[in-house]
């Protein structure tokens, strides 16, 4: 018995990018518009029933933590993604505090937003490794001024976390720190046993919102 699609709402306030996002999803099997809006209105995301919102912020006038809210209240337990233009890790930061569960920036490419969209629905939290890096390396310039630093983390497991969060894969994580595969390996295992996370992109994520970074 084939699957139920992955029912998604697009909330985008100009309609000529609102039609190129939906397109993307045209060939996608799995995927189904459930609508397309210019504003998170409670009725109609309500009559849609849809299992994730990409949300666009940059053309929207109210605040960002109020669109969230209303997305969630309309439709319990429905998966948020924002879209936005701006690699900016205080927005990110407030997005994920709001109740976000992906930050996503419009140059992304169609099969990544694809499959950003089926990992969120899959309970997965999505975020930019651009900004995810950014905020990072932030944390850790202010670590190494005095200011704190992970303190469930050791300082090569601080580093390999920052590198996961830059999208650099195993082989190039080990590479980067003079390490063996192995090793670094063994250090990604412990960073998850520690932080209690089961993939690479809540490693940051998990960071954001403890308050880590």
């Amino acid at each position: 018995m084939p699957h139920a699609s992955i029912r998604v709402a697009v909330i985008e306030s100009q309609a000529l990018f609102a039609k190129a996002l939906c397109s993307i999803f045209t060939n996608e099997a799995e995927i189904t518009i459930a609508g397309e809006y210019r504003a998170p209105v409670a009725v109609q995301l309500t009559a849609s029933h849809p299992d994730v919102i990409l949300l666009d912020v940059d053309g929207q006038t109210d605040d960002i933590g109020e669109m969230i809210q209303a997305c969630s209240s309309a439709v319990p337990g429905v998966r948020v993604c924002i879209l936005s233009m701006r690699v900016t890790p205080e927005i990110m930061q407030r997005c994920l505090g709001g109740g976000a569960d992906a930050y996503i920036v419009k140059d992304i490419s169609p099969a990544e937003l694809t499959k950003a969209v089926k990992s969120v629905f899959a309970g997965e939290t999505y975020v930019d490794p651009r900004v995810a890096g950014c905020l990072l390396r932030r944390r850790t310039k202010y670590a190494n001024n005095g200011g704190g630093d992970f303190s469930e983390l050791s300082a090569r497991e601080t580093e390999v976390i920052k590198l996961i969060a830059e999208g650099l894969a195993n082989k190039q994580i080990s590479s980067r720190l003079h390490l063996s595969e192995k090793t670094v390996k063994n250090h990604i295992s412990r960073i998850f046993s520690k932080l209690n996370i089961s993939a690479r992109a809540q490693a940051a994520v998990h960071a954001i919102r403890t308050g880590l970074v």
